[in-house]
């Protein structure tokens, strides 16, 4: 990485014409990657990236800069070209830096680059054979493998220097099952902060029959209902929902320019009594956890709403200069190539004192989704559509049959009012969440939860 004097000199160079902040972030990243299709590996990749991203303020103003060259001296003429464009007036500052200890550490055992790709080849072989030899409908199996480790080093005019590795793991399996010329499909995915240790505490083989079950049970899926209903979202990736129709209106991208629909609702309800969500980068060795953000403060455990009051959002430092409030360590960026913003960690709504079969037996005809699938959602509205992957209705307060094409419509405010019983049944999930700083990989959760009634689109009237 960079010597403690060369970030210093970049530091007094940024500030040199102009600016009241300058930060250095550093990289040096490893990835791999692997997609196998019917058992035969069709790709393989691994390779190194290393740069240095500069970014100066001047009150509510930044400029940001990029480079993988380095050099001393190409870092201190980048610096004075970014500091000049901020046309402020030059400051002289002493920078001692302070080294921190991190108040978390998320320790790997065995780092992904030190195993040998056959040997992860051999691991998604292994799930192959397991969704293959499920059901004989099953038609194609993909699997894919991704690592990284992502070392970096935060430093800043106020003397902050910080450093941190992150380390992912992920393994997605994607089954296709063919029944009366029907095709599905069925998804499994699961990362992890932890390193290659992960695998002997996961079983592929099993993840690899919950995405072929998936597949072969939506081929015998008849169509979905369509209207408003009540419905029950299922555990681990049911938190997509929140995550995207609530999670990104509580960041301070959005906020802070007044377009989210959250703006402006410190201390109000905004959902029903019954959720409390946080957004913890602290979870131990979790898919979006690190120990510190990309601003180089430390993550922590934020409520965000508290029986159903906000209590606060995701602040990032520039946008908490905007709306005076203090940064929560929720920047963060894809790489150096970027300029950091509040972002999600790991996002989750907290377990509540229902039941998940209360839940089902409360309803007479509604609508269990337990696994969703893609959508999108626009964060100043917070309106929002979802794909259900897998779902059943409920008659009677009995789970019924499979149905396919369900989508489920509405706002964000809408659903977190709406929901009238959360279960004790929490469990987690992953995925890669984009926006202006890239794509990063965050966490979601939540127990089951009832919302007593949304919009569904389907085929059935």
């Amino acid at each position: 990485m960079l010597d403690k004097n060369i970030v210093n000199d970049v530091l007094m160079a940024a500030l040199s014409h102009g600016g009241d902040f300058a930060e250095v972030f550093a990289e040096d990243r490893f990835d791999s990657s692997i997609g196998m299709i019917e058992g035969k590996v069709e790709r393989s990749s691994a390779g190194r990236t290393a740069g240095v991203g500069i970014r100066i303020f001047n009150g509510f103003n930044s400029v940001y800069t990029y480079t993988n060259d380095m050099d001393r001296e190409a870092l201190i003429n980048l610096a004075i070209s970014a500091s000049k464009s901020l046309r402020a007036v030059p400051q002289e500052l002493k920078i001692d830096f302070v080294m921190e200890e991190a108040a978390v550490n998320h320790p790997v055992i065995v780092l992904p680059q030190s195993v040998s790709k056959s040997h992860k080849a051999e691991l998604m072989r292994r799930a192959h054979q397991a969704a293959s030899e499920y059901d004989p409908s099953i038609s194609q199996v993909k699997v894919n493998y991704l690592d990284f480790t992502q070392n970096v080093l935060i430093a800043n005019s106020e003397g902050r220097f910080v450093t941190d590795q992150r380390t992912r793991t992920r393994f997605v399996i994607n089954a296709v099952a063919e029944r009366n010329g029907k095709l599905e499909q069925g998804f499994i995915g699961k990362g992890s902060g932890k390193g290659f240790e992960l695998y002997d505490e996961i079983k592929v083989e099993d993840m690899a029959r919950e995405a072929a079950r998936i597949a072969v049970t939506m081929t015998g899926a008849g169509a979905a209902p369509s209207g408003r209903f009540p419905v029950v979202i299922d555990n681990k990736f049911g938190g997509v929902i929140f995550h995207e129709a609530c999670g990104h209106g509580l960041e301070a991208t959005s906020v802070a320019k007044n377009n989210s629909v959250f703006a402006g609702k410190l201390g109000e309800k905004i959902a029903s009594e019954a959720v409390t969500a946080v957004d913890d980068g602290t979870v131990l060795s979790e898919w979006g956890s690190s120990s510190y953000d990309d601003e180089g403060m430390q993550t922590s455990r934020n409520v965000l709403i508290e029986n159903g009051i906000l209590k606060n959002y995701m602040v990032d430092k520039l946008n908490g200069r905007r709306m005076n409030m203090t940064p929560t360590g929720s920047a963060r960026r894809e790489s150096y190539k970027y300029a950091p913003t509040s972002r999600m960690t790991n996002t989750y709504i907290l377990n509540g004192n229902s039941r998940f079969e209360d839940m089902i037996a409360s309803m007479d005809n509604g609508i269990y989704a337990k696994y969703l699938g893609g959508g999108s959602v626009n964060p100043a509205t917070g309106e929002f559509n979802f794909a259900t992957q897998e779902a059943y209705l409920v008659k009677n307060g009995k789970i019924g049959a499979p149905i396919k094409g369900a989508t489920l419509i509405g706002t964000g405010p809408e659903i977190l009012n709406r929901i009238e019983m959360v279960s004790n049944n929490f469990d987690s999930g992953e995925g890669m969440c984009g926006s202006v700083s890239g794509s990063i990989p965050a966490g979601l959760g939540q127990p089951a939860i009832k919302v007593s009634e949304i919009t569904v689109g389907g085929k059935e009237a």
